[in-house]
């Protein structure tokens, strides 16, 4: 299985309240040299929310006011899957969100329930370049984010783990419903899968190009995950740097101080990825044809205040 610290050997390349304690001002600029010729509420047919029980008014009504056209996809409660792991119930979703997308002439934006987005999120640049036929899928929300190769338009190409938010092309999605095909005969409902990770080798081998955001669009607002703590991963897992104010408190956060701390160690975690080499892999780095690109867009993607 592909590892995500195996990187290809690639040369070129939810009344909504303010969310407390974020920097008074909000920067939603888009990585240097970025173009700005489409937003993202432009570029994408409609977005759909993962949903199992959680209510998804607010963040749907959040997404209406950005023109991102929202849809909820609530998986039908079914008795064969009552001893199903959630991580293949979350796969069942997604799936059927990838089948939606196949009918669209234009990607989609999928994001799951406790997705926190920022402010102007709509108006936001896109992070992948929409036009090219090759284009997979692209993070707007990372976790564990490498990155490979950098474009001249700034546009990173890389791996994420997590589905909380992320553009699917419909070629893509083809892709991925295979994927998750492959998963229900080599494991079944019962066994716990990281199916995340292997989207991006998957996309990967079929000749796609994957993306991931300059800085994340919004927070991943859920409580852990007990099934990642039963099987040794991390608990939870928060954005390490945010394009900008968010548009409510995520769940997580009982109060602003939890919010603050929250914020701020994830935010230190992000610089430690960064300067452990982690975010971007020193053998990646020295055979690039472009490390200073690669450079520049890795630490100016830190050059902010905001948490």
């Amino acid at each position: 299985m592909y590892s995500p610290s195996q990187a290809p050997n690639q040369t070129p390349n939810r009344t909504l309240s303010p969310a407390p304690n974020q920097a008074s001002s909000q920067t939603l600029s888009p990585a240097p040299s970025q173009t700005l010729s489409q937003t993202l509420s432009q570029a994408i047919a409609k977005s759909f929310i993962i949903a199992h029980r959680e209510d998804t008014q607010a963040l749907a009504q959040f997404l209406t006011q950005e023109h991102l056209n929202p849809e909820v996809c609530r998986q039908t409660p079914a008795s064969h899957l009552a001893d199903a792991s959630p991580s293949y119930r979350c796969l069942l979703n997604h799936r059927s969100a990838w089948e939606k997308i196949l009918d669209l002439d234009r990607p989609a934006l999928i994001i799951e329930a406790d997705f926190v987005p920022v402010r102007g999120i709509g108006q936001l640049p896109l992070p992948c370049p929409l036009d090219q036929p090759d284009t997979g899928v692209a993070w707007l929300y990372t976790c564990a984010p490498q990155i490979y190769t950098v474009s001249p338009q700034n546009y990173a190409e890389g791996f994420s783990a997590s589905t909380v938010a992320y553009i699917v092309t419909p070629i893509a999605a083809k892709y991925l419903i295979s994927l998750a095909d492959r998963i229900h005969s080599n494991y079944g409902p019962q066994q716990y899968t990281t199916w995340d990770t292997q989207i991006e080798e998957t996309l990967r081998k079929a000749g796609l190009k994957n993306y991931v955001a300059f800085r994340n669009y919004g927070e991943h607002g859920g409580h852990p995950n007990p099934e990642h703590r039963n099987h040794g991963l991390s608990t939870a897992h928060r954005a390490d740097i945010l394009y900008g104010r968010l548009a409510f408190r995520p769940p997580y956060a009982q109060n602003a101080l939890d919010l603050l701390l929250t914020r701020s160690k994830a935010r230190l975690k992000g610089l430690l990825r960064l300067f452990s080499g982690r975010y971007l892999r020193f053998p990646i780095l020295r055979s690039s044809s472009v490390p200073l690109r690669l450079l520049r867009f890795a630490l100016q993607r830190q050059f902010t205040l905001n948490l």
